[in-house]
């Protein structure tokens, strides 16, 4: 008999969000494949080929994951993989698509409690077998991610208008007294691949804290 988790709706509260109001939400520990890289200065992801092979890497490790805990023989567990998330940052601090300066990043990708570190480089292990040595797969790695305290709003449209959206963000903060904290955090509700940029839709999230 195969248990079978739905993380989406497990966690409903911090994987939707509404593009009207800032809300606010306490983010509890979770674990995460985790891949770090760099964008050249003026190009996008989509133009960057590490950062597609990082893509690659990391939606590659997590569906091996996926079939590795549905085929296991001892309690065998079906999910459905979680949305690609980024945390994004400049050495200047500003989060400005126009900025002539890398861009950082952190792509992750939350997975269930039972995933242990062991089965995470086994399936990199496979992914490696399949692929070859492909320098993003020495990259992955498996950790702990604690956010906590944070608003999030549902940015709909391209990604080169979330300025407009982190505006409001950041007016909200300090209308009502928090201070912002920690890295700008997006999370993809639509593959960029296949959906119309009109038609995007990204939780844009960040650490916040109580002024005192």
């Amino acid at each position: 008999m195969i248990t079978k988790l739905d993380l989406k709706k497990e966690f409903r509260h911090l994987y939707t969000a509404s593009a009207r109001r800032v809300d606010i939400v306490d983010v509890p520990p979770f674990n995460f494949a985790m891949i770090d890289g760099q964008i050249d200065p003026g190009m996008f992801p989509a133009e960057s080929p590490s950062f597609q092979e990082d893509l690659q890497a990391i939606y590659g490790v997590s569906y091996t994951l996926k079939f590795m805990s549905k085929l296991r023989d001892v309690d065998p567990i079906d999910y459905k993989v979680m949305a690609l998330e980024g945390l994004w940052w400049t050495e200047s601090g500003d989060v400005d698509f126009e900025r002539k300066e890398p861009w950082y990043y952190t792509l992750l990708m939350m997975q269930p409690e039972h995933i242990t570190a062991e089965m995470f480089y086994e399936a990199v292990d496979s992914l490696r077998k399949k692929r070859g040595d492909i320098p993003a797969l020495a990259r992955l790695r498996f950790e702990s991610f604690h956010e906590g305290l944070c608003m999030q709003i549902l940015h709909v449209g391209p990604y080169d208008l979330e300025p407009m959206t982190i505006a409001r963000m950041r007016d909200f903060a300090a209308e009502n007294g928090y201070r912002l904290r920690g890295l700008h955090h997006e999370i993809y509700l639509s593959d960029p691949r296949r959906a119309k940029p009109e038609r995007l839709r990204t939780i844009l999230r960040h650490p916040i804290e109580k002024v005192s």
